[in-house]
């Protein structure tokens, strides 16, 4: 997969001998599962701030961020002295056998004050597909209805609870099945490929986000109502409301391509949830912890909260960590060991994300994130210009850019946003792709400066000449 990008670029892959304690990169590949995606030929060794360095020398700017988790950037002082901290006190307090502990503590006191006021119950684990997993438990146990409607595009987790909900791509599930039965898939609006825009004449979509100053208000957005339809639609075909536990969402598409559904769909979601006793969960393991400059990215988009609150990837600064928050009546149905995990809220967790939140207020990190994510977005409004970029979307430091056709088209050549990542990484970029579409994300710490935004747009600009620009004819 590596080989096979580079070369179409005329670019040479990482040396075979980049590895470490004596062993080459193909000697430490050939001992690890063939199946888990492996982007370049690289070992780590280190990392500070917005770079990582690896064994063969190379620095990376890292704007991929371990896919969104290092939401501090890599050992940021304050997590690492909490971390070192915590181990030489206690490093396991099983939740069952020592339900409480110090760090426990001071990670519920910041969720206090950071949550969705009416989620003030939290269950923690190890992972979003782990919390995708026990937030279907949660709403079907409260409910006593046994069918999930999630949306396509969703990406949840890779365990077989998780795995049913998510279609952001078929290799995720492919080959697995039968998978959990109880779920149901709707349509989420992606609007930039919406038929009915085109004949409307846009509806107020553009390429830059809907974020004032370089978009027109989010509110202005129209939506031709299609996706909405189809819901209420599958409520009467599909799983009815009798039978319907929940809705899951995340509030901006992660996996699936960073979008940003129109104004008024999440309100909307809420009141159907209202009208037939059905629960709303946000999964906000990518786009929540400050993401997009507000600690949630539902916040960006609706007024209402939903009945459950998924969170992982940045709220512990790269440790393992995840939860579930919600509304406390949700557990009146079940009773002990219906929940559990051996490793959840764990005292270095635990400790790790008090620390991040710390770090996330105290060193202004909300703010930096909208206005480098302006920075950013003007950037790549610069690139639009020369490059066929076809829409820039997202909030705050949750950014993505989609590419069409050099032709003008929506449809843009097969790999070519492979075959960018990979000459970000012979440049010295740690950049991801998104979705089935051709979209690159961008997920740099949120505490990124200025000058590494400039330097990214920079890289970013060089890797788009490698991959647009047609070689020389010898």
């Amino acid at each position: 997969m590596v080989g096979s990008s580079l070369a179409r670029l005329g670019l040479k892959a990482a040396g075979q001998a980049a590895g470490a304690g004596g062993w080459s990169f193909a000697e430490i590949a050939q001992r690890l599962s063939p199946a888990v995606s492996k982007f370049q030929e690289v070992v780590a060794d280190r990392g500070s701030g917005s770079y990582v360095w690896t064994t063969d020398g190379r620095r990376h700017l890292d704007f991929a961020c371990g896919i969104g988790v290092l939401s501090t950037g890599h050992c940021h002082p304050k997590v690492v002295e909490a971390i070192q901290r915590q181990a030489g006190q206690i490093i396991m307090a099983q939740q069952n056998l020592l339900p409480g502990s110090k760090p426990m503590v001071d990670l519920l006191q910041r969720l206090e004050r950071v949550m969705p006021s009416q989620l003030t119950t939290h269950f923690f684990c190890n992972s979003g597909s782990e919390a995708a997993d026990n937030a279907i438990k949660i709403a079907r146990s409260y409910t006593g209805k046994q069918n999930i409607i999630a949306f396509d595009g969703a990406f949840h987790g890779r365990t077989y609870g998780a795995m049913s909900l998510t279609t952001s791509k078929t290799v995720y599930r492919q080959n697995f099945g039968p998978l959990p039965s109880g779920v149901v898939g709707a349509p989420y609006p992606y609007c930039l490929h919406c038929k009915a825009r085109h004949v409307a004449g846009g509806l107020g979509y553009e390429v830059a986000p809907n974020v004032p100053p370089l978009g027109k208000p989010y509110a202005e957005r129209r939506c031709c109502g299609g996706p909405l339809e189809q819901l209420e639609w599958m409520l009467k075909t599909h799983s009815a409301p009798s039978e319907t536990a929940a809705f899951i969402i995340e509030p901006i598409l992660g996996e699936g391509g960073f979008l940003t559904p129109p104004p008024g769909f999440l309100t909307a979601l809420r009141t159907l949830c209202d009208k037939h006793g059905m629960l709303l969960i946000f999964d906000e393991v990518q786009c929540g912890v400050a993401r997009t400059g507000r600690w949630w990215g539902h916040q960006h988009l609706t007024e209402v909260q939903p009945d459950m609150l998924m969170f992982a990837k940045g709220i512990a600064s790269g440790f393992p960590f995840a939860g579930v928050s919600a509304r406390p009546e949700l557990y009146s149905k079940m009773s002990p060991g219906m929940m559990g995990g051996t490793y959840g809220g764990s005292a270095l967790g635990c400790a790790a994300a008090a620390a991040t939140i710390d770090a996330i207020e105290e060193d202004g990190m909300l703010q930096n994130a909208t206005e480098r994510g302006q920075q950013l977005t003007e950037g790549l409004l610069r690139l639009a210009q020369k490059y066929p970029i076809i829409d820039i979307r997202g909030r705050g430091l949750m950014l993505a850019a989609e590419f069409g056709g050099a032709d003008g088209s929506l449809t843009a050549r097969p790999h070519t946003a492979a075959d960018i990542t990979h000459a970000a990484a012979k440049r010295g970029m740690l950049l991801m792709g998104a979705g089935a579409r051709e979209t690159i994300r961008f997920l740099p710490p949120l505490n990124v400066s200025a000058a590494e935004v400039e330097e990214a747009l920079a890289i970013f600009e060089r890797c788009l000449e490698d991959v647009f620009t047609p070689a020389p004819v010898l």
